[in-house]
């Protein structure tokens, strides 16, 4: 390999770099002009996979998506199968024995069906949380929330490909 392309030590931690400050101010503009919730916590983790290890099974579009998608649903489920759906987040209200349950079986489930589905994303277990506590509650919110992680597993799709890391369009390849 010639000098002038070798991977240096600073190469990864400037890609890092600037794919998670690009996907963040793509999503952050975007909650700017939307008013709507398009930055929330467990996309920072989901970026930091896509853009440091583009291609490990965890971090592909398969998995980023299958995995938010489930856990905003689970989250979501919980909420409402414990009554929690139109209360105050455990931030604002304290943490009860309702929202233990909420929080609990919606990470439970969640991670059991990413197992099922072989579709391992740990960021999706802060994304149940984040439902289950109540911060994001609304449908809507949970559509916003959906439609951002689309929105940064393409841009971190892009940023990989544009910076020459291989970043699957779907799936990755199985680890043998």
């Amino acid at each position: 390999m010639p000098a002038e392309i070798e991977e240096t030590p600073s190469r990864p931690a400037a890609r890092a770099f600037a794919g998670s400050a690009v996907a963040v101010v793509v999503a952050g503009a975007v909650a700017l002009l939307t008013r709507q919730p398009w930055l929330f916590p467990s996309l920072g983790p989901a970026i930091m996979l896509h853009v440091e290890q583009p291609g490990r099974p965890e971090s592909s579009p398969r998995n980023t998506v299958i995995g938010h998608l489930v856990a905003l649903l689970a989250g979501y489920a919980f909420l409402v199968a414990t009554g929690l759906a139109d209360r105050p987040s455990a931030l604002q209200e304290g943490v009860s024995g309702a929202r233990i349950v909420a929080a609990a079986g919606s990470l439970a489930v969640t991670a059991a069906v990413l197992v099922l589905v072989k579709a391992a994303h740990p960021p999706a277990g802060a994304t149940t949380l984040i439902v289950s506590l109540g911060l994001l509650h609304t449908p809507t919110q949970l559509v916003v929330a959906f439609a951002a992680v689309l929105l940064v597993t393409v841009v971190d799709l892009l940023f990989n490909r544009a910076t020459g890391r291989p970043m699957p369009l779907w799936a990755a390849p199985k680890e043998g």
